[in-house]
């Protein structure tokens, strides 16, 4: 079994930015991959940013490539999403998720969920 918490949401102006966390215990992961995703009001939930586990590759939604940055810590228990010039259009609940697969966009792929943080973008 997984466990992931999330933490680092909050409300920011527009153009600042916040740093989310995300810590993975219990089962260690051997491949695949983690993300976060994001969900706004009325609207599915949506890719926002992925890293392989094993690789380190990265990848991002076009919405929000060069504002944000994946990371992982070197203990790889931790993975972080640095979000700079925050839009509005950026208000959601943030999951981070893990995958044991390579399907790093797709939702579906993902088997483990954190229970989500807040991201308030003020206009």
């Amino acid at each position: 079994q997984v466990q992931l918490e999330e933490s680092g949401g909050g409300l920011v102006q527009a153009g600042g930015s916040l740093s989310l966390s995300c810590v993975h215990s219990g089962r260690t992961l051997n491949g695949g991959a983690m993300g976060w995703f994001r969900q706004g009001p009325g609207k599915e939930r949506e890719f926002v940013a992925g890293i392989m586990w094993t690789t380190g590759n990265r990848y991002y939604a076009d919405s929000v490539k060069g504002r944000f940055t994946i990371s992982r810590n070197a203990a790889w228990n931790t993975i972080l999403l640095q979000m700079n010039s925050l839009k509005p259009e950026d208000t959601a609940v943030y999951y981070c998720a893990s995958t044991n697969t390579a399907l790093v966009r797709i939702v579906s792929s993902y088997n483990y969920w954190g229970q989500g943080t807040q991201v308030t973008v003020s206009s």
